[in-house]
């Protein structure tokens, strides 16, 4: 059996390649995709090239074990059916729907032990967003909202909107986003957010926010730009939190930690959602974190985030619209139908 495999082949260039599926080893089975969740973040930075040589894909994705150097297979969130299984593994398992990071492809051999049973209650459409739902989740606890804070969430990309969406079932003071694509914003107040204004011009931005000159008791940095980064120091209050969620890549940007930072004694702290924080560790493990984030997507349905659908043979298209800063963009998944 062949499968058609995306390979990142060099700095904004992506190509679809023939392969033969691997047969399932013992303890392994063979899934067929259904959709994958393409992340807009993370894989514009291997697609640009904005990482540095030989930065490791993921360490703790096994799919993922290689490291930046084309050609290579990338890709986190697969939605598939199992449809055959190797020695040791029951046949009962033949036929279920599961979650799994992995690259994009059509087929694929896996452990059984990477594989993520969904919910019967949970659509593929939906669980195929669980990556960007637990990560929201990670940063909301690495938060830690108080009873009545005022909250700033800087970029309403995927997460920042998910992120956003559960603060809003929160009994904080106010929720405030800050987003330049109007689309996004126009999301944003729908699944709860309070207020969410453009970036600029930062004066007209400044005497709109209603934390003003008091500044945000909490803000999370989601925009992927490390420019950013200055502009939460300045609107973050008096030993304010900013939970900086973004992963920059190689970016490079010069932050005035002279200015605002040291006087009021603000706390910038790094949140990833591979870890639990050793805080919350006597009480949460992953596996209840997960429980928690299947909560989340019965409740939020993320799928409604989802703005585009390519099948895998034209993702050189979808790259493209991602890295040209289309507008209309919000979630683009890959398909495989037709294969």
């Amino acid at each position: 059996m062949n499968r058609r495999s995306l390979y990142f082949v060099a700095p904004r260039q992506v190509e679809v390649r023939d392969e033969r599926v691997p047969s399932p080893a013992p303890g392994e089975v063979v899934v067929r995709s259904i959709v994958s969740a393409i992340s807009a973040g993370t894989e514009m930075l291997f697609y640009r090239c904005q990482l540095d040589g030989g930065t490791p894909l993921d360490v703790n994705i096994p799919s993922l074990n290689g490291s930046l150097k084309y050609p290579f297979k990338y890709g986190y969130a697969t939605v598939g059916q199992i449809i055959d299984c190797g020695s040791g593994v029951s046949n009962e398992m033949e036929d279920c729907l599961v979650f799994t990071f992995h690259p994009h492809e059509s087929h694929f051999s896996t452990s059984t032990d990477e594989l993520i049973v969904i919910p019967e209650d949970i659509a593929a459409r939906d669980a195929v967003m669980l990556p960007s739902m637990e990560t929201a989740v990670s940063l909301v606890m690495d938060g830690a909202p108080l009873l009545g804070e005022d909250i700033l969430v800087i970029g309403q990309g995927v997460v920042g909107l998910l992120t956003t969406a559960i603060l809003s079932r929160m009994p904080i003071g106010s929720l405030t986003a800050l987003e330049r694509y109007s689309l996004r914003r126009q999301l944003s107040e729908e699944i709860g957010c309070d207020l969410c204004l453009d970036v600029e011009p930062y004066e007209e931005l400044f005497c709109s926010l209603p934390f003003s000159e008091g500044g945000a008791d909490l803000t999370f940095e989601l925009s992927g730009n490390p420019n950013a980064l200055d502009m939460a120091m300045k609107l973050t209050g008096f030993e304010g939190r900013i939970i900086l969620g973004s992963w920059y890549g190689n970016k490079i940007s010069h932050v005035r930690f002279g200015e605002v930072f040291h006087r009021r004694r603000l706390r910038i702290i790094g949140s990833q959602v591979s870890t639990i924080s050793p805080s919350l560790t006597g009480r949460w493990d992953k596996a209840r974190r997960l429980k928690l984030s299947w909560e989340m997507i019965r409740q939020l349905q993320p799928s409604q985030l989802i703005s585009h659908q390519f099948n895998v043979e034209e993702a050189a298209e979808a790259y493209d619209m991602i890295d040209r800063g289309d507008e209309r963009v919000v979630q683009i998944l890959l398909t495989y139908g037709d294969i």
